[in-house]
């Protein structure tokens, strides 16, 4: 029993390791957030995509990843509401003001509030079409509704803790001061980038 669940934890880690790192719409949202504003955004960004696992993990543990994949209502819903979201950040990126160079750090930080960041880290993984599908394969198919409440904890530990480390890495990484200099340089070309990017994804997902 304890080689099996030994087993279990690594393969949901690895698998959930893999799909935390590969690009998606979270990984732009950190992206947009941690150079256009601040490393402290960027963190409470990584704080909003953690709660939005939990309430994945949420769903997950008490069964409702069966009932939600039975659901083509509930997952066209999820899709399309996700796919808006999308776009509506796309399009915000497009008429967002450009920091001034000559901005104080702490006025800065202030150009989005705090709970801002996380409010929009949380939506962006609720209504992550990835994240959900991810999580309904998961916990339908390779943890299984018989898990241990305890290995079933420690899963939810590793998931949120990996999630909210790796968004916060890639705060740190991308307000590095030369590529932040680089950003401010280039700061609406930026923001036209991921704004298309988002839009694109938004898109790409309505048309599957």
């Amino acid at each position: 029993m304890f080689l099996e669940n030994l087993t279990l934890i690594a393969t949901v880690s690895i698998a959930h390791l893999i799909a935390l790192i590969s690009p998606g719409p979270d990984f732009i949202v950190a992206c947009r957030n941690s150079i256009q504003y601040s490393r402290k955004i960027g963190l409470w960004t990584a704080v909003g995509f953690g709660m939005g696992v939990c309430f994945h993990l949420t769903y997950a543990f008490f069964g409702l990843t069966w009932i939600v994949s039975q659901s083509d209502f509930l997952l066209t819903l999820i899709k399309y509401l996700g796919a808006i979201y999308l776009i509506y950040i796309g399009i915000s990126s497009f008429f967002s003001k450009n920091t001034k160079i000559e901005l104080t750090k702490d006025q800065r930080f202030y150009k989005m509030k705090w709970h801002a960041a996380i409010r929009m880290g949380l939506l962006t993984n609720l209504l992550n079409p990835k994240a959900t599908l991810f999580f309904l394969s998961l916990f339908s198919f390779v943890v299984g509704p018989k898990v241990d409440p305890t290995v079933m904890t420690l899963l939810a530990m590793i998931i949120v803790s990996s999630t909210v480390l790796w968004f916060s890495l890639v705060a740190f990484f991308l307000t590095h001061q030369k590529i932040r200099n680089l950003f401010l340089g280039n700061q609406k070309q930026l923001s036209y980038i991921f704004g298309a990017i988002l839009i694109l994804i938004g898109i790409r997902i309505i048309l599957l």
